[in-house]
């Protein structure tokens, strides 16, 4: 019975965001950094390299701009020297396990506005099509920056007898949003109080080699190391451009 006034809203603010949608016109784009730009060695623990999309998935997601990447520690000893040196960090040091030698990927996927039906497509969705089953899924609470912790998505998938934790957030013109349902409802309040629509999808995906928790852990290491950077190309909730 609690969701009943938040699923009425969110119907309320819809058929608002229905009677709005043939009125807008102009719709407020805040400028951004290019993705292409973004860094491909992260604190100096990671690095990437740009692995793009195929032509046919970016027709159907209908991006903006995006990043698709892959990361590997840079060594293992040097990622574990380069934590025993930021202490201040809420991190905790990685262990030096095998599940920490191999890569992660990065993908975040932008559109300036999703007035006109492109919008983020989620991995509840996608993943289950490319043959990916859920096996757990749950909210936690991780700490990133000085602020208090984000809440964001984990989630154990499983093809096969390859199984990956996936982390993943929605990051809404300064918002990072875990729940779909609230991500779909602060969009339609934005359209209608700021004019805006803008939205990212943030996901990481990690191979499990030794274990889950393991894959976890070196997942929560990367975003952490990653975030002050992914907040300069991440529009925040000002009018203002940069």
């Amino acid at each position: 019975m609690k969701s009943w006034p938040f699923l009425i809203a969110v119907v309320m603010l819809s058929a608002t965001w229905m009677g709005i949608e043939s009125l807008s016109s102009g719709e407020y784009i805040k400028a951004k950094k290019d993705f292409e730009t973004f860094p491909l060695v992260v604190a100096e623990r990671w690095k990437g390299k740009e692995l793009g999309l195929e032509e046919k998935i970016l027709d159907v997601l209908q991006l903006s701009d995006y990043m698709m990447r892959v990361y590997w520690p840079i060594s293992s000893t040097s990622v574990v020297n380069g934590y025993k040196q930021n202490v201040k960090r809420q991190s905790p040091p990685i262990s030096q396990t095998s599940s920490n030698i191999g890569p992660l990927w990065l993908y975040v996927g932008y559109y300036e506005s999703q007035r006109t039906g492109s919008t983020y497509h989620s991995p509840k969705n996608c993943l289950p099509g490319a043959g990916w089953q859920f096996v757990k899924s749950e909210y936690v609470t991780v700490p990133l920056g000085d602020g208090p912790g984000k809440m964001i998505n984990r989630v154990l998938i499983q093809k096969g007898l390859d199984q990956q934790i996936i982390l993943y957030w929605y990051q809404d013109r300064g918002r990072v949003i875990a729940s779909e349902y609230w991500a779909k409802g602060y969009m339609i309040w934005d359209s209608i109080t700021k004019n805006r629509t803008d939205g990212s999808l943030v996901r990481v995906s990690i191979p499990v080699v030794d274990s889950p928790e393991a894959a976890y852990q070196k997942g929560l290491h990367f975003i952490q190391d990653i975030w002050p950077e992914l907040l300069e190309y991440m529009p925040d909730q000002s009018l203002q451009t940069v």
